[in-house]
């Protein structure tokens, strides 16, 4: 096969998969009722697919939990591969490479000729990815899963879902009703015919809005605006998923075979090289480097380099140059990394009361054992109501998915976090298990009837904001919005003396704990704006034994 056509077959796939990863991405939601829902809302498609196939994500949940979660199996059809044929994952398939490679291409023109060249060579700064890999690896050994913040494929679908897909949003909105406050005909229809294009991917019913957008957006950015420097330097300098394939593709037979004696020192082989691995001839070629862009097979004029299974290669370094010292202290900072991060009021008691995770939640500990921090959880959320946390959970909990009661609730009949964690930090649960309908199973079997429901917290009231506490102001809107049956919220009838001393009659709301789930629909609709009279707390939630207010009576035992 021509070398000109398997550069093609790469142009293709990169298309082929990242497309692939956009629509998933778009189809991480839901956008029709649950009211009008016959039976459980699913979602069609397998939305997790790029994570679950992740092998670092794979492999830092093993290593964490001491088990893999069902899902990640399908990492085997990267890791495998991978063995057989190098780093063909970085090239072909992964997204944050191929977007990396489109905004490598529109380096200025000072970037060009001798200067590609030059910056295209082998760096030992390339070696800092390596070093953070093992940094993550052993905090995961520890028990925190911090590797998801740097893992290409959770990078992506959180900065993507949680900042730059909403902004896009936000600016097709706004073209779209400056196209209808014109008047014209033709600029309407225009709109509707745009409106109708991209409704369900870049133009959403529901405008959504995260905390932490812009600090996401920018993160993602400024990563994207590197690349105009150095080419692809995510995957070159920062990667640890790149890392560990690079590691295990040093026993793979597929490799690059150089002629000296063809070579007239053209360098042309560096001017589009995309991982910095010296294809020259008089260079070592790094194998763990190559992303089996085939590059420079096709810029070679004189065809010295070709690549081939199990041929004759000289000067080849199978593994990365790491250095001893550098080494140890990748190593030293993973072990100390994870007591650094939990030592934290968090963790022994002190809990955040707006640290209210999402429904099917493991308890804290376990729950950071588990979460990558992708995002999905709160790119499907229908009611916008999970965001990302700054430091409400330390800093261990970074951008681990939350519930704002005051921008979104949590819909009783949605499962749908649970449906796309790829880790089991929210372990997939049942409509009928939430609303209390049936009682958890052993993993053997679905579960029995008539269990309780799962709570994420508590509602409380600050009757100093209350309207008909505080102000003697008629006001039901938090019970009419309970949405639980038998509701949580009750109304008393009291008489209280208004500013002039006549006695009225108000319904004054109360909580029953033991009926809230902590939803946060009251919390939602409460019209004291600036901070509401109702307020949920993590207080109560079902996936904690010790953050709990009442205290169940242990059976009596007969004598």
């Amino acid at each position: 096969m021509k070398q000109t056509t398997v550069r093609e077959l790469r142009f293709v796939s990169q298309v082929v998969f990242f497309g692939l990863f956009l629509f998933l991405l778009f189809k991480t939601a839901f956008r029709g009722s649950f009211q009008l829902a016959a039976g459980e809302v699913r979602l069609p498609y397998p939305v997790g697919v790029f994570l679950e196939a992740d092998p670092l994500v794979a492999l830092a949940n093993a290593l964490s939990t001491r088990a893999l979660y069902r899902n990640l199996v399908w990492s085997l059809a990267i890791l495998v591969p991978t063995f057989f044929l190098g780093r063909f994952f970085c090239g072909w398939i992964c997204p944050m490479g191929s977007l990396s490679h489109f905004f490598g291409s529109f380096k200025s023109e000072k970037k060009r000729g001798a200067a590609l060249i030059a910056s295209n060579r082998y760096k030992r700064w390339q070696t800092s990815k390596y070093y953070i890999l093992v940094t993550v690896l052993v905090a995961a050994l520890f028990g925190s899963v911090v590797a998801g913040i740097l893992d290409p494929i959770s990078l992506m679908v959180r900065s993507l879902g949680v900042s730059l897909l909403p902004a896009v949003n936000y600016g097709v909105g706004a073209g779209l009703d400056a196209l209808y406050g014109t008047g014209a005909r033709p600029l309407r229809l225009l709109a509707d015919g745009v409106q109708v294009l991209l409704q369900g991917s870049l133009a959403s019913f529901k405008q959504p809005h995260f905390r932490q957008a812009f600090l996401l957006g920018a993160v993602f950015v400024l990563l994207m605006g590197l690349n105009l420097r150095v080419t692809r330097f995510w995957c070159r300098a920062l990667c640890p998923l790149g890392a560990l394939l690079g590691a295990l593709s040093r026993w793979a037979p597929l490799g690059m075979v150089k002629y000296p004696d063809k070579c007239d020192d053209c360098r042309r082989c560096l001017l589009h090289c995309q991982g910095g691995d010296d294809p020259i001839p008089g260079a070592p070629w790094r194998k763990a480097e190559c992303h089996l862009c085939f590059n420079c097979v096709g810029d070679c004029p004189t065809g010295g380099i070709a690549f081939s299974f199990f041929g004759e290669r000289s000067a080849v370094v199978d593994v990365p140059q790491l250095q001893r010292r550098k080494l140890v202290t990748s190593l030293a900072a993973g072990v100390g990394l994870v007591p650094l991060l939990r030592a934290t009021p968090a963790l022994a008691g002190e809990i955040d009361p707006r640290l209210v995770r999402p429904p099917g939640a493991l308890d804290e500990r376990h729950f950071l054992e588990r979460c990558i921090r992708c995002g999905a959880c709160m790119k499907v959320c229908p009611n916008n109501a999970l965001h990302p946390t700054l430091i409400e959970g330390g800093l261990e909990a970074l951008w681990t998915p939350v519930l704002v009661p005051r921008i979104g609730y949590c819909e009783p009949s949605c499962v749908l976090c649970s449906q796309v964690c790829p880790t089991g930090a929210i372990w997939e649960i049942s409509q009928a298990q939430k609303l209390g309908r049936l009682k958890p199973g052993n993993g053997k079997s679905a579960g029995e009837a008539g269990g309780d429901p799962i709570k994420i917290g508590t509602a409380f009231y600050d009757q100093g904001r209350c309207l008909p506490w505080s102000m003697a102001t008629e006001c039901i809107v938090c019970e009419e919005w309970c949405p639980t049956s038998p509701k949580a919220v009750y109304l008393q009838t009291v008489q209280v003396a208004d500013p002039k001393g006549e006695v009225k009659t108000v319904r004054q709301p109360r909580v029953d704990p033991r009926l809230c789930t902590g939803c946060g629909a009251c919390e939602f609709a409460c019209p004291v704006r600036d901070r509401p009279a109702v307020y949920v707390t993590s207080v109560g939630e079902t996936r904690s034994k010790t953050n709990q207010f009442i205290l169940q009576r242990p059976p009596r035992v007969r004598t």
